[in-house]
């Protein structure tokens, strides 16, 4: 499986404050970490069943943190706080998801993975 490669989107970062690089730099950096360890995870995976599995396992990470940031923000709305920051770091967690899916070879095993997985809980939910 090829490298995978993540950014963080210019619009995105052009929500940001202006007074304020050091967010900006955060995700970056944030992205490009992310970037690193799941390059390492696929060259770690013995086929492309456990590299799918292994990224699966990190949108899975994703999707919950943006659900934790989407939750943030009508709590910072309610004490009158901006929620700039929890909205962009949402919006950065599910563009990465979907840069992650937009590699062709990976979002087909992403899928299969992810299908395997639904019917493996099925049949375990079914032996109780």
């Amino acid at each position: 499986m090829e490298d995978i490669s993540l950014g963080v989107p210019q619009p995105l970062l052009e929500r940001l404050p202006d007074d304020d690089e050091a967010a900006a730099a955060d995700m970056q950096q944030a992205v490009a970490s992310w970037e690193e360890k799941l390059n390492q995870a696929i060259e770690a995976a013995d086929d492309d069943r456990e590299a799918a599995g292994r990224v699966l396992e990190a949108i899975d990470r994703f999707e919950e943190r943006y659900e934790t940031y989407d939750e943030l923000v009508p709590e910072l709305r309610a004490w009158g706080q901006s929620p700039i920051y929890a909205l962009t770091w949402r919006t950065l967690y599910a563009d990465v998801v979907a840069q992650l899916y937009d590699h062709e070879e990976l979002a087909e095993h992403l899928e299969r993975e992810r299908n395997a997985r639904l019917v493996q809980d099925g049949i375990r939910l079914q032996d109780l």
